[in-house]
C-alpha cells in the first residue's frame, strides 16, 4: 500500500472526528465546515484502496483496518449533511404564491465590504422586489452606493461600520419597533424588528456573528453564545418569527442544530438542498453560511441562491407564505 495513500487516509479519518473534541478553538471547529468536501475525498480514498488491494497478509490487515476507518468516517460525515439533500424529509411544506393570503420576502446579502459592484445588488433588488433587504459587511460606501433604492424602502435601520460587521436593513413594511443590539461583542451588531403581518405581531431577527478563525475570533464561543441567546429568546416568544443573516456557521453544525432546537424554528433548506452561499469565488470551497429560519406560521413559496454580486457570498432570497397554523 502506498505510504502517501495511507497517510492521507489517516489524516481524513482524524479530521472527521476532530470536531468531537470539547473545544471551541477554530482549529477544532473549522472541520465542521467542509463535511461535503471531506466526504468526496474519503470516497476517492476508498476507491484508491480498492484499486491497490493486495494479497500480502500484513498489508491486507492494514488495508482492511484503514478501509473500515474510512467507511465509518464517510458514514459519519453523511449523517451530518444528509438533511440538506433531497433524500431527507422536508422541514417546511411548499405552497404556490397564489394559494397564500399574504407573503413576506427577505433578501440577505453579505456584500463583502471592499467590493464595489453596487449595480449587481441593485439589479437583484429590482428583480426580486423583496419586502426586506439586509446587507451585511456594509459600510458608508455601500450605504451611498445603493442609496437609489431608498425611495422603494421607506423604512430603514442602518449601522454602517468599517470592521466587516456593518448592517443595513431596508423594508417596505412599516416597523412597529426596530432595535439595534450588540449582544456579545461591542463591534458586532444585530437587529430585531417588529412588524404587523395579517394582524399579528411578527418578529424578524438579522444576525452576523463573528466566525472562529485565525483572523477573527480564536474561539467559537462568542458566536455560539449569541445564537443561544437569540434561540432562547425566541423559545419564549409566541407569534410569527423569521431569522436571517450570515451566521458564519454551516447549516449542519452542532451550534446551528442547537439553535434550531432551542428556538423551535424550521429550516426551509432541509430536504431541498445545501444552498451554498460561500465561497462565491472558489468552486471547490462551498458551504451554506447564510441562513433563514422561521416559525411554523409560514410555508415556503421560494428559496434561491442568486447570482454573484462580486462578493465572496452569494445573496440568498427567500419568500414565505403566512399560513397561521
Amino acid at each position: 500500500m502506498d505510504i502517501a495513500l495511507f497517510a492521507a487516509s489517516i489524516l481524513f479519518i482524524v479530521v472527521s472526528f476532530v470536531p468531537l473534541l470539547p473545544s471551541s478553538h477554530w482549529l477544532v471547529r473549522v472541520w465542521e465546515f467542509p463535511r461535503l468536501q471531506i466526504s468526496v475525498i474519503i470516497a476517492i480514498l476508498l476507491i484508491c484502496h480498492a484499486l491497490s488491494w493486495t494479497s500480502d497478509n500484513y498489508w491486507l490487515v492494514i488495508n482492511s483496518l484503514v478501509i473500515t476507518g474510512l467507511g465509518i468516517s464517510l458514514l459519519y460525515q453523511l449523517v451530518w449533511i444528509l438533511p440538506y439533500t433531497p433524500f431527507y424529509k422536508k422541514d417546511v411544506k411548499r405552497i404556490e404564491k397564489s394559494q397564500a393570503a399574504s407573503t413576506v420576502s427577505v433578501l440577505s446579502s453579505n456584500v463583502y465590504m471592499p467590493n464595489n459592484d453596487f449595480r449587481k445588488l441593485i439589479a437583484h433588488v429590482r428583480n426580486k422586489k423583496p419586502d426586506f433587504l439586509v446587507t451585511l459587511e456594509s459600510n458608508e460606501k455601500w450605504q451611498k452606493g445603493i442609496s437609489e433604492i431608498e425611495s422603494e424602502y421607506p423604512y430603514r435601520k442602518f449601522c454602517a461600520l468599517e470592521n466587516l460587521y456593518g448592517m443595513h436593513l431596508y423594508s417596505k413594511i412599516p416597523f412597529e419597533e426596530a432595535t439595534l443590539n450588540f449582544l456579545i461583542e461591542d463591534d458586532v451588531p444585530s437587529m430585531k424588528v417588529k412588524i404587523n403581518l395579517e394582524g399579528q405581531d411578527t418578529l424578524l431577527y438579522f444576525l452576523h456573528p463573528k466566525p472562529p478563525s485565525p483572523t477573527e475570533n480564536t474561539y467559537a464561543k462568542p458566536r455560539d453564545v449569541e445564537l443561544a441567546i437569540v434561540g432562547k429568546e425566541i423559545s419564549n416568544t409566541n407569534g410569527p418569527i423569521i431569522v436571517a443573516g450570515d451566521l458564519n456557521d454551516v447549516a449542519w453544525s452542532p451550534t446551528t442544530r442547537k439553535f434550531k432546537k432551542i428556538s423551535g424554528l424550521l429550516d426551509p433548506r432541509e430536504g431541498r438542498g445545501f444552498y451554498n452561499t460561500f465561497h462565491a469565488k472558489y468552486p471547490l470551497v462551498k458551504w451554506p453560511l447564510d441562513h433563514v429560519f422561521h416559525s411554523k406560521h409560514f410555508a415556503l413559496v421560494h428559496i434561491e441562491k442568486l447570482e454573484s454580486i462580486g462578493s465572496d457570498h452569494y445573496p440568498l432570497y427567500t419568500e414565505l407564505a403566512f399560513i397561521d397554523d
